[in-house]
């Protein structure tokens, strides 16, 4: 057998077993949080916090804002911020890039994220091409596509700058003409006008596309299409002045958490003294505060910065995919989403 041969057939033993996303549709967690609440700890904090976010969904005035970073998606929770969108669970999503490309997308267009049943060393897994997230691999051949074909709708795209929301929204569209997944994140938020945002998008399989689809450009001569992150935090911000109440439902920290929590001062600074703090604040992380970093800080602190209020707000230190499915369960049973206006804030930004 040749070494090709003996190399693909050890990759197809490693990428055997897919990562199956979980469905909240399919259990009831009611009875688990109501439980959880008459005990301590973590358990107790997880049910307050998902209390606030059945607040949230019964507040008619709250536009509800999801922030996800790290990689839940690739772990089994993909389907779930499906669900959360899809069920008007949502009205906004701030995430990081690989959530959104090279997670949602990247499964979108038909590809999957498998469980690493074994972990040989990680210069074997660099020569068979596959990556891993902890126990979680993808293929990186999947991925490389992945990139082609965000260099594939750049290509297409007038040569001008575009927020990473007006970008994803074009994503979503050729996933709704070309995809092989019913459930992706893009491809329903760009069903049902939820805009995404991605502040540091090109941190990302979007960033190798979209350095192709400039590079080949300026070799042709010709112009191109760009990344605009001053328009990002422009658009979020707007969001934010028009919607008034608002809620934040943040799974892990990083930039995201940053960025949607510096829409309150920005709008301060241009004049919308007016607006206020987001109402309500539930962050899933396992940061520890001691480090000083943005993703362990805490939502108490934020408020030392007029961004959140102190009264409705939960810190979660748990691992999110092993707790979410259960907070997003909860919300979803107890159906407040069902009379839940649409906000449709992707329709603020439609050009005449």
């Amino acid at each position: 057998m040749t070494e090709q041969k003996i190399n693909d057939t050890r990759k197809a033993e490693l990428l055997s077993t897919q990562v199956e996303h979980i469905d909240i549709t399919q259990f009831d967690a009611r009875p688990i949080i109501d439980s959880m609440g008459k005990m301590s700890f973590t358990s107790r904090d997880l049910s307050r916090a998902t209390g606030i976010y059945n607040q949230m969904l019964k507040d008619e005035d709250c536009t509800i804002f999801l922030v996800v970073a790290g990689s839940t998606s690739a772990a089994g929770c993909m389907d779930l911020y499906a669900e959360l969108v899809r069920s008007n669970m949502v009205d906004c999503v701030v995430a990081t890039g690989a959530t959104i490309v090279d997670m949602d997308f990247f499964e979108g267009l038909g590809h999957k994220h498998y469980q690493a049943l074994e972990v040989p060393d990680d210069d074997t897994l660099r020569s068979l091409y596959i990556d891993r997230i902890y126990d979680t691999y993808i293929d990186e051949e999947q991925l490389q596509d992945c990139d082609f074909t965000i260099n594939e709708i750049a290509n297409g795209l007038e040569h001008r700058g575009y927020s990473s929301r007006e970008f994803i929204r074009e994503m979503g569209r050729y996933l709704v003409e070309n995809g092989k997944k019913e459930n992706s994140l893009v491809k329903l938020a760009y069903e049902h006008d939820v805009p995404i945002f991605c502040p540091a998008f090109v941190d990302s399989s979007a960033g190798f596309g979209l350095v192709k689809h400039q590079v080949d450009q300026m070799k042709k001569g010709e112009g191109y299409m760009s990344i605009d992150a001053v328009a990002d935090f422009r658009e979020l911000t707007q969001i934010k002045i028009e919607s008034g109440d608002s809620g934040l439902l943040m799974v892990g920290g990083g930039v995201p958490k940053n960025f949607i929590q510096d829409t309150v001062v920005c709008a301060e600074i241009l004049g919308h003294e007016d607006v206020s703090v987001h109402k309500y604040a539930v962050q899933i992380t396992v940061a520890d505060v001691r480090d000083g970093a943005c993703s362990s800080s805490t939502l108490q602190e934020a408020a030392s910065w007029g961004k959140v209020n102190t009264g409705i707000e939960q810190m979660v230190f748990a691992e999110a995919g092993s707790v979410m499915p259960l907070l997003a369960s909860d919300a979803y049973h107890r159906e407040h989403w069902k009379t839940r206006e649409k906000r449709r804030w992707a329709k603020l930004f439609e050009r005449d």
